[in-house]
């Protein structure tokens, strides 16, 4: 077989169905919507539109977190279409398997992997600070050798990170209907808050504060400022936000009737946190002119202090942290059955794809925790930030290509999906060059870690993948079948 025809060999889709079929159905429309904005809206709603505002924007990230909206929404309905039609674990990895072939999957799984083990150890160590801070006024305070990632500031280990994602792993090892009901609590919490900072806030707003609403357009130290330049540069850095979705479609073999809970739960969340999003940008701008917001890790709770309400600050703050065990969730059960995806395909070891004796993969959850838990103690943040966007956004570019391909064989080896991307062919084209667009927005440094962490998935895939994948193994047998029987016709 020639080196072109081995990359771009088909996954037969029914051999997914029949091997995620083991995974227990059981999560609905409400879990998904759930987990889609306990994801989407995680730590970055209470300090993301702040920073944007301060560093590119000022009043006019409003409309940073609108461009954002659009491109994340056109790549939804891509993959709303993609989870009907293919309700399997691993998302893009698994579609783009089946619809370009392997090593076009491994290089969009491998994006994807990239932003669940950095996103996860990221959430660890922003809860482990809030959490940490909390305690701050009552005296109580870690060392820094217990409070810092190894080498930082006196670190040895972030020892609340640590725990939060170990406690987390526990949780979803117990079944996903169990850590969904979880979910579920959480987000209704966070959504509280979100919407008490958002009411309160209110009555604080001086439409001063808004002028000039897009500040003259310059260069500073972070680079654009003002004008449309701020404006594109604030929707690369917000479009970070927008990105959870994948990990409602990461969970879809586990569904309960796929064709309709994934449509609903992947474009309903994204709806829900961009009205949050833009909310609270317009409250937080309102309080307090964007420029104080500076070099502000709590931009909410500093709001709400200069409105003299210092109590919902604290009550707000308090929720936010408990908030952030629903970003650890939705990322750890989508990460897991990614890696779980690329066990059960022989991309990685047998052994990840593995279930135990109640349907669970938890040997990949493990994995997942595992690595997450080391890269947040020994990797520098500022650095391996830069993957998850760039990683993430290449994996958006092939889902939204991939509805060509998948639309040729809806109704023949793939079922027709209840729900299709709406105005086919140009939103898929569209869905692509946005993306593309955001991903040439991300600085030098996203571009080059990108392309040393893809350099490393080559290798693997190259050295293990392309040799122990499952179809190579059908091919092989296939191969002695055929010589066996050459060999008794002679």
């Amino acid at each position: 077989m020639s080196f072109w025809k081995t990359i771009t060999r088909k996954e037969d889709p029914r051999v997914y169905d029949n091997k995620d079929g083991h995974l227990v159905r059981s999560l609905k429309v409400r879990d998904f919507l759930a987990l889609g904005v306990g994801t989407i809206v995680s730590t970055s709603i209470f300090t993301l539109p702040g920073e944007v505002a301060a560093m590119h924007t000022g009043p006019s990230v409003v409309i940073s977190f609108l461009i954002a909206a659009i491109v994340a929404g056109l790549v939804a309905f891509a993959y709303a279409e993609m989870a009907a039609a293919m309700p399997f674990a691993g998302s893009a990895y698994s579609w783009i398997n089946v619809v370009f072939g392997e090593f076009f999957g491994w290089v969009a799984g491998w994006a994807l992997l990239a932003e669940y083990f950095i996103a996860l150890a990221f959430v660890g160590s922003g809860l482990s600070a809030n959490f940490r801070a909390l305690f701050v006024p009552l005296g109580w305070k870690l060392p820094a050798s217990l409070s810092n990632a190894f080498g930082t500031e006196g670190g040895v280990v972030d020892i609340v990170s640590v725990v939060v994602i170990i406690l987390v792993a526990l949780l979803i090892s117990r079944g996903v209907s169990q850590a969904a009901r979880v979910e579920n609590l959480l987000v209704i919490l966070k959504v509280f808050a979100i919407l008490l900072f958002i009411v309160v806030g209110l009555t604080a707003i001086k439409a001063s504060n808004f002028m000039p609403f897009i500040p003259q357009y310059h260069e500073t130290a972070n680079g654009a400022f003002g004008g449309w330049q701020g404006i594109y540069a604030g929707a690369s850095m917000i479009f970070l936000s927008y990105i959870g979705f994948d990990s409602i479609a990461a969970n879809s073999a586990e569904a309960i009737n796929p064709q309709k809970t994934m449509p609903r739960g992947i474009l309903g969340s994204l709806v829900i946190a961009v009205v949050l999003f833009i909310a609270v940008s317009l409250v937080l701008i309102g309080v307090l002119p964007y420029q104080q917001y500076a070099n502000s890790a709590e931009p909410v709770g500093l709001a709400l202090r200069a409105a003299h309400h210092s109590g919902v600050a604290t009550v707000v703050q308090t929720i936010a942290v408990l908030g952030m065990f629903t970003a650890l969730i939705g990322m750890s059960m989508a990460g897991s059955r990614l890696i779980y995806s690329f066990g059960r395909d022989g991309m990685l070891p047998k052994w990840l794809g593995k279930l135990d004796e109640h349907n669970r993969p938890n040997r990949a959850l493990w994995t997942l925790t595992i690595g997450a838990v080391l890269i947040g103690a020994f990797f520098p943040f500022a650095f391996l930030s830069q993957l998850i966007s760039a990683g993430t956004l290449i994996a958006f570019m092939f889902v939204s290509l991939g509805v060509y391909a998948l639309r040729r064989r809806e109704g023949k080896d793939i079922p027709n999906p209840s729900f299709k991307m709406p105005f086919y062919p140009v939103l898929p084209a569209l869905g692509f060059l946005a993306s593309l667009l955001v991903f040439m927005g991300l600085d030098y440094q996203a571009k080059l870690y990108a392309g040393i962490w893809f350099i490393f998935g080559l290798i693997i895939y190259f050295a293990y993948g392309m040799r122990h994948s499952s179809m190579a193994k059908k091919e092989d047998g296939q191969n002695v079948k055929n010589e066996t029987e050459a060999e008794e016709n002679e």
